[in-house]
């Protein structure tokens, strides 16, 4: 490879020539021109030229190439800078777009050294012609310079400090610089740049210092937004977006915050979400309880009644044991409710289910027994039925002993095969950190009512059907209706439970379980209450006996 070789470059040297270039290879009486410039820019000129004569003269750097170099001054100027940098390409004093005209050698590559709003359009037309920019290869550089500093970069920022310069221009076209300050990258955060901003001197137009953008400065908590339309400078703070924070100012994005933290209110810090849960200190918490406890309270006074008036015939009527053991178990499904207020753990997200399942399973199984006696009893009476040996104490324990030890058995397996444990749900409220029982207690829930729902619709089937059979005390009509009102409240649970988010979630199974319970209770003791304490004197043999009440 041989052959002479130019680089271009354009600065902001603040240099004025009776030419607008000026070629370092010229003719020793043009060199000799004066040159009026600040003293920083020549100590750049010095470099740039030191450094190509060291490669020109030492071969074994770019042997058989000859370098050169034209520079041109942006005067500050964007059209004299665009208009540098197509002469540089045409290697001519006029400009000729996509025409190189350069007699002296091939244009290897541009250098520049100017304001990045400037940068930007002088890369722009370079980089239609692909000529890369030398700006990347700067940070190599390690030289000594005339002064005798040592010069090279570390982690993309150079060794020595800079000084600031307050540069005035005068009337007759002299100039004037004076040191106001200085930088240096390495001083700790705060105290990089140090000025002495009373020996800067403004121009007369000038009354105050003036401001280098046209808005407030963006306080932490806030982001910049630039004004559509207008310059960079121009901006509009705007709040942080939810779940994000600026601590700084004059930021342009904010961060995002974890998943387990959120904003402060003045979205500054991320600080720990709050665990949420369904508690005795929320008002839908107490609401509950109360509803609970009084529930339980209901079916343990109708327990007392029943047993205080058990050898009456209402009480006797359709196997009492049943209606005990029926009020203990609501009694329970009410009681649970409790185990689903306050902050759930791996042993109570298991009971809760479980109990619930276990004890409805026994309500309506009893239930179910309870219709089943009528049926049989009164089949046993019709000519060549034999269905005697089926009446008596044995047949409802089985049944309800096999109804509930199926739903046992489902508990069972659900602990062994994918047992219950905790969820922090952090997905479901932006601010919160829900503290609930993960997926699999909601699927167990899902097939412990299902079963449930099998049961009441065999007890459902059988009371409509025996509902118009002659029995003083027939329970089937109120059981109907009891399984009516079951299927009524988890029909409208499961859509209201899928759409709930957060604590609303359990705090809709709970309301669900007591609604069903307290309708069974309602629906098959109050009116057997109401004949107790109200018209006891109906509760007697010889009504029962006439077939009226």
């Amino acid at each position: 490879m041989s052959g002479d070789v130019v680089i271009g470059g354009l600065f902001d040297i603040h240099i004025y020539y009776k030419t607008e270039a000026f070629n370092f290879s010229s003719p020793p009486h043009l060199q000799a021109r004066k040159i009026s410039m600040l003293l920083e820019d020549f100590y750049n000129f010095l470099s740039l030229v030191f450094a190509v004569d060291e490669i020109n003269l030492n071969p074994n750097i770019l042997p058989n190439v000859t370098l050169g170099y034209n520079v041109y001054d942006s005067y500050v100027d964007l059209f004299r800078t665009i208009q540098g940098a197509v002469r540089i390409y045409s290697g001519n004093t006029k400009q000729y777009p996509n025409y190189n005209c350069d007699k002296y050698g091939v244009l290897a590559a541009v250098i520049e050294g100017m304001a990045s709003s400037f940068s930007i359009q002088y890369a722009n037309i370079f980089g239609i012609y692909k000529y890369p920019q030398l700006n990347k290869y700067i940070k190599k550089v390690n030289f000594t310079n005339p002064l005798g500093q040592h010069i090279f970069f570390s982690d993309g920022e150079i060794s020595v400090g800079y000084d600031i310069y307050n540069v005035i221009h005068y009337p007759d076209w002299t100039i004037n610089s004076q040191r106001v300050g200085s930088f240096d990258s390495h001083a700790p955060q705060g105290k990089q740049i140090i000025l002495n901003t009373s020996a800067i001197v403004w121009e007369n137009k000038f009354t105050n210092i003036p401001r280098s953008v046209c808005s407030d400065v963006c306080q932490p908590g806030t982001r910049k937004s630039v004004r559509e339309g207008q310059l960079v400078c121009c901006y509009d703070c705007l709040p942080c977006p939810e779940g994000q924070i600026s601590n700084k100012t004059d930021v342009d994005v904010c961060i995002e915050c974890p998943e387990d933290k959120w904003p402060n209110e003045q979205k500054r810090v991320c600080i720990e979400k709050v665990l949420a849960f369904l508690s005795y200190e929320d008002p839908i918490g107490v609401v509950l309880t109360f509803i609970a406890i009084l529930f339980a309270l209901l079916s343990a006074v109708i327990l007392v009644i029943f047993i205080r008036n058990r050898h009456t015939p209402i009480v006797k009527a359709n196997n009492r044991d049943l209606s005990y053991l029926i009020l203990v178990s609501l009694m329970l499904s009410c009681l649970c409710c409790l185990i689903f207020i306050e902050r759930p753990e791996r042993i109570t997200c298991f009971l809760r289910q479980a109990i619930f399942g276990i004890t409805f399973a026994i309500s309506v199984s009893s239930l179910l027994a309870k219709t089943l006696i009528v049926v049989i009893a009164f089949n046993a009476t019709k000519p060549g039925k034999n269905l005697r040996k089926w009446v008596g104490a044995k047949v409802p324990k089985y049944i309800v002993f096999t109804s509930s030890t199926i739903q046992m058995f489902i508990c069972i397996i659900w602990v062994f095969v994918i047992p219950p444990n905790i969820y922090y749900n952090k997905q479901s409220e932006v601010s919160r950190i829900i503290v609930e029982c993960d997926k699999t207690s909601a699927f167990a829930f899902y097939i412990i009512l299902g079963y449930l729902c099998i049961l009441a619709s065999v007890c459902f089937i059988v009371a409509f059907f025996a509902r118009k059979l002659p029995d003083t005390f027939n329970d089937a009509k109120l059981i109907t209706f009891s399984m009516l009102v079951f299927f009524s409240v988890w029909a409208f649970f499961i859509p209201t439970y899928l759409s709930a988010k957060g604590t609303s979630t359990v705090a809709v199974e709970v309301f669900a379980i007591l609604a069903s319970s307290s309708g069974m209770l309602c629906s098959i003791f109050a009116p057997k209450c109401y004949i107790i304490l109200v018209k006891p004197q109906t509760n007697r043999r010889n009504f029962v006996l006439k077939g009226t009440l």
